[in-house]
């Protein structure tokens, strides 16, 4: 792909990761690359700017990758991925080598890795989208839970319209293969492989009921009914939450949308880091 124009996009309190996005820009800026920077929290900017952008380079954790994932996946923008957190799970780079390493990206000389993601919905009892602001995309998961009041909620869940459970829980996730190494994976989930395009269930703290997680198929369609006289909260990709009333129901399903990531390494990478990257770091 031939590359005009960059968003270098950083979390704005890692001071690294300004400092590094700035030598970034220099760096494409000889390359002939038009480059603007921008937080990871200024959505609006990002929402407004990217439009008329070739590739976002994102420099933070695993976290901005998320918040920009959402932001340009509908757009088809790929991703290359700038690690400056602890875990880096879907980062390529690190700040030592991406300097070295970009101009190649830039130059075609990449492989794009393709990722699921999924599009959540609030729906109304008419079955159709609460509001306007009530269709979102994840990365990662989304998390149908209890709110700060520490007590289980009841969530009725179906899928494809056939019963599945009746869930007593402290939450539900509902995550893709990405996401399958992150919440879910700590709730004793199983870890899909990255490209894999199913969705998984899994409760967490289930009491009295189905505890297992559930793989279903990329066609699934899940819908899950919160029954509570407390609060209760959707999460998306842990970062965008709203509050969930009694009877609300959340629809969940593969986003029309996927994230593309920008990578030089072998395509098999995953396996032989994967045990690497789970270690408990101190």
């Amino acid at each position: 792909m031939a590359v005009k124009s960059a968003a270098v996009i950083y979390h704005p309190k890692i001071p690294a990761a300004k400092t590094l996005s700035e030598r970034l820009a220099e760096l494409l800026g000889t390359l002939k690359v038009e480059t603007w920077l921008c937080s990871s929290w200024d959505e609006e900017q990002m929402s407004a700017r990217c439009r008329n952008t070739d590739v976002a380079i994102s420099v933070g954790g695993d976290g901005t990758i998320l918040r920009v994932a959402r932001m340009v996946a509908p757009l088809g923008l790929p991703i290359i991925g700038v690690n400056m957190g602890h875990l880096g799970f879907m980062t390529e780079y690190s700040a030592d080598d991406v300097v070295g390493k970009l101009p190649a990206v830039l130059r075609g000389e990449a492989w794009v890795d393709e990722r699921a993601m999924l599009q959540v919905e609030l729906l109304s009892e008419s079955g159709v989208a609460a509001r306007k602001d009530g269709t979102f995309h994840a990365l990662n998961d989304a998390l149908v839970g209890r709110g700060s009041v520490p007590r289980i909620i009841s969530v009725t869940t179906t899928v494809n319209g056939a019963a599945l459970s009746n869930y007593r829980v402290d939450g539900i996730i509902v995550c893709t293969a990405t996401g399958s190494t992150g919440y879910s994976l700590a709730a004793g989930g199983p870890v899909l492989y990255p490209q894999a395009e199913q969705i998984v269930i899994k409760p967490v703290s289930a009491h009295l009921s189905l505890p297992y997680a559930v793989v279903l198929p990329p066609d699934a369609q899940v819908k899950m009914v919160v029954h509570t006289n407390h609060e209760a909260v959707l999460s998306i990709d842990g970062q965008v939450n709203v509050p969930l009333r009694d009877g609300d129901t959340v629809a969940a399903k593969r986003s029309p949308h996927s994230a593309r990531f920008l990578r030089t390494s072998p395509r098999d990478l995953f396996y032989s880091a994967l045990e690497q990257r789970l270690k408990v770091r101190e």
